[in-house]
């Protein structure tokens, strides 16, 4: 299920550059729910590693990009191996540099070609308008896009409409912390990479990734809240199941969104390890789990990343 990758792969999809366009502003207001009473607080307790040698010690803590507000998790051991970091490294720092909605908006939009609606069988077409309704998004506006931001638009509107929202992610959270501290930001990525992962497929693999969000939003809402219980409990091994559990996975998108992504990471932390200090690394969540995972690369380069386990 590729939005999944997406959820916990990129975080550019969260940024104001990609929905602080005048028609995601539209479609985003339209979705974001009313004001509700405050709930209770949610203690979740995620997993967090640690790589050290004698003088260096990386953390490693995938993120969740967006969240419900309530969900308490910078706290224990967390922020403690935030606390001891001199650096911090994010997936991207630079969400709000100048000019990223214009630029995203002229790499999204395709005005010349065929609208987006011809693209896809009738079945699909039918489904897309229907989710770009009931979310509010303008469909004349959405119908001459790119399909990579289409797909992108369809796996995050539903989720604002339940609740969801970056603002309370752990990614926001983690950069305001570190920048009030004074810590160094690193980004492993820039936002301009991370549209470019899409924007740089082949039409028909755009395509794929599009269809198969549409065929799968109605399994999101009960998705996305398996997700986060299992990252919530600091259990990898389910989160992994989560994101693997489809026989319909396209190996393409696997390797563009995740595997070619921590085979660079592994190798940046393999390089920084020969660097003394203490960093906090925190990427997507979907990043740490599975067999692909940057701790199953780390382990081929020689380096183990420790599960550090937390008191009662």
């Amino acid at each position: 299920m590729h939005w999944k990758s997406l959820i916990l792969g990129c975080a550019m999809l969260f940024s104001p550059g990609l929905h602080g366009t005048a028609m995601a502003q539209q479609a985003e207001a339209a979705a974001r729910p009313a004001p509700a009473a405050d709930a209770p607080a949610v203690h979740a307790r995620p997993a967090l590693w640690a790589v050290r040698d004698d003088d260096t010690t990386i953390y490693l803590f995938g993120t969740i990009h967006l969240l419900k507000p309530g969900v308490s998790w910078f706290e224990g051991p967390v922020r403690a191996a935030f606390d001891e970091s001199q650096t911090v490294v994010l997936e991207v720092i630079d969400q709000n540099e100048g000019g990223a909605q214009d630029a995203i908006m002229r790499r999204a939009l395709d005005i010349g070609g065929l609208p987006l609606s011809n693209k896809l069988d009738e079945e699909t077409r039918t489904a897309y308008f229907a989710a770009l309704e009931k979310h509010g998004a303008p469909v004349m506006v959405y119908d001459r896009v790119r399909p990579w931001f289409a797909a992108l638009t369809l796996a995050v509107l539903p989720l604002r409409s339940l609740g969801y929202s970056p603002e309370t992610g752990v990614d926001r959270a983690i950069h305001a912390a570190a920048t009030d501290a004074g810590k160094q930001l690193i980004g492993l990525e820039t936002s301009a990479e991370q549209i470019g992962f899409f924007e740089t497929m082949p039409e028909g693999l755009q395509l794929t990734l599009l269809n198969e969000t549409i065929r799968e939003l109605p399994e999101l809402p009960e998705t996305i809240e398996e997700m986060i219980a299992a990252w919530s409990a600091g259990d990898e091994d389910a989160l992994a199941a989560i994101m693997n559990e489809t026989a319909e996975s396209n190996e393409e998108i696997e390797r563009i969104l995740l595997t070619e992504r921590n085979e660079r990471w592994s190798d940046w932390i393999a390089a920084r390890m020969k660097q003394p200090g203490t960093v906090f690394m925190a990427v997507g969540a979907g990043h740490l789990a599975g067999d692909k995972s940057v701790q199953a690369m780390l382990e081929q380069r020689g380096l183990v990343a420790q599960r550090i386990e937390r008191a009662e």
